[in-house]
């Protein structure tokens, strides 16, 4: 495993991670959640992602009692949350769900920690941008959980990058805490806000990436080439708003393409793909998930496959892929 710096933070993470969207509760149980955690751990990894919207916070607990079975040093391993979609989704909770504001985020982390069983959270993310709260009070919030001991770092997460900058000029002059990292969806299909969009802030800001969706929800390991098959995330009844994008024909064709690339350098599509992201040395951390252990241990296997891609054979996958990303 290999290990990048969080941006110009000094905390540094390892090249992949451990996410827990979609699957801690839902498909993966304390037990399971301790086989898988145990085998990334082994393998190198040493950061876990979660957020607070995810199963209801129920991914926290399961995350949390799995890190207390582990007993981990707990200078080893580092642990991120998002907040912005709050837990209560009725009711009349105005401040409790959708927003930034000060009152829901100081409360917020509260209930992360006491979830996890943690004395302190590595690093939060503002799970969306907030536009109906001023974004000098949700920067001095989140400046306050890091100054409380409560937080580490803090970061954003698909904030475009004239908010991302807005936060960090603000955090500097007012001498806060200034974001650190933004979590974007990036993979072969969705490159412009990672490889356009924030380009400048980079350099100027020194901002670190930690990067979800690296299959695209699964199209890019192959499954849904012909179709959708039963048991996967395409299946799902909760998450039938991802179908079109799973079953889009000229993005399974390409798909296809990438399967005897990946056979040359002896991986999978879906490990071609995780590998792709790493060769971009903006990103600091590629959030993987797995719902088995057989999946974590493929998703290891793309750094093998990174070790094998040459400039000719980025090329390649360029001229297939690069015509449908956005």
């Amino acid at each position: 495993m290999r290990y990048r710096r969080l941006g110009r933070a000094g905390l540094k993470v390892s090249e992949l991670s451990l996410g827990s969207w979609i699957t801690y509760h839902n498909q993966v149980d304390v037990n399971a959640a301790v086989e898988m955690m145990a085998a990334a751990y082994d393998a190198g990894i040493n950061f876990f992602d979660n957020a607070e919207a995810y199963a209801g916070g129920r991914s926290e607990e399961v995350m949390g009692e799995a890190l207390k079975r582990l007993a981990w040093p707990r200078l080893n391993y580092v642990v991120s949350t998002k907040f912005f979609w709050g837990l209560d989704r009725s009711g009349d909770g105005i401040n409790r769900r959708d927003t930034l504001n000060r009152k829901y985020l100081m409360q917020a982390i509260d209930g992360s920690l006491k979830r996890f069983g943690l004395e302190h959270i590595d690093l939060v993310y503002c799970h969306r941008p907030d536009p109906h709260t001023p974004v000098e009070e949700t920067v001095r919030a989140m400046s306050d959980m890091i100054t409380q001991g409560k937080v580490l770092y803090w970061g954003t997460s698909e904030w475009s990058a004239a908010d991302i900058r807005a936060a960090w000029e603000i955090a500097d002059r007012h001498h806060l805490h200034r974001p650190v990292v933004e979590q974007p969806q990036y993979h072969l299909f969705h490159r412009e806000r990672v490889e356009k969009e924030y380009a400048r802030l980079y350099d100027d800001i020194g901002l670190g990436l930690t990067t979800w969706s690296p299959l695209a929800s699964g199209l890019l390991s192959g499954k849904y080439v012909g179709g959708i098959p039963p048991g996967s995330r395409g299946a799902m009844d909760s998450l039938a708003f991802l179908r079109d994008g799973l079953t889009d024909a000229a993005k399974n064709a390409a798909v296809a393409e990438l399967a005897p690339i990946a056979t040359e350098l002896g991986g999978t599509t879906a490990q071609l793909a995780i590998a792709w992201i790493t060769k971009n040395p903006r990103v600091s951390s590629v959030i993987t998930g797995a719902s088995h252990l057989d999946q974590l241990k493929s998703n290891l296997g793309a750094l093998a496959v990174a070790d094998k891609l040459t400039p000719e054979t980025l090329a390649r996958i360029e001229a297939i892929t690069a015509p449908l990303a956005k």
